[in-house]
């Protein structure tokens, strides 16, 4: 719970190093491609909100993270044609359950809920793309 916008910051920093030490040494493309661009993606996530914080917008990190998991689940369930859409409707119900506890909380406005959604969902689909 941080309220202050500036306080996000150092936090995405760190995310962001430890990202790029992920991809650049243990999860290699040519041995793990599907994990290579999930974390790719949730790079790209980060460094997106961590631009919406420098211009002092609040994105919600829990909604980055839970609508980016849930584009990959759905691409992956497609890649390895499991043909299971109970995954991919169990993601989007915990989305809403999220979403709907942020909004209880008070945490959250409904634009930064919005906005945490997209910078989780755009990044994931741009890579899947790639490895799909």
């Amino acid at each position: 719970m941080i309220h202050e916008n500036s306080q996000r910051r150092i936090p995405l920093v760190l995310q962001c190093f430890l990202l790029i030490l992920l991809v650049k040494r243990s999860i290699v493309i040519s041995r793990y491609p599907e994990l290579h661009f999930f974390f790719l993606g949730a790079l790209f996530s980060t460094i997106l909100a961590l631009i919406c914080s420098l211009f002092k917008i609040k994105a919600s990190l829990h909604m980055i993270a839970i609508s980016g998991l849930a584009i990959f689940v759905i691409g992956l369930n497609m890649h390895l044609q499991m043909h299971n859409p109970y995954w991919a409707a169990f993601l989007i119900m915990l989305t809403g359950i999220v979403a709907s506890s942020r909004l209880v909380m008070e945490a959250h406005s409904n634009n930064e809920l919005v906005i945490g959604t997209a910078i989780g969902i755009i990044p994931q689909l741009l890579f899947l793309y790639l490895w799909l």
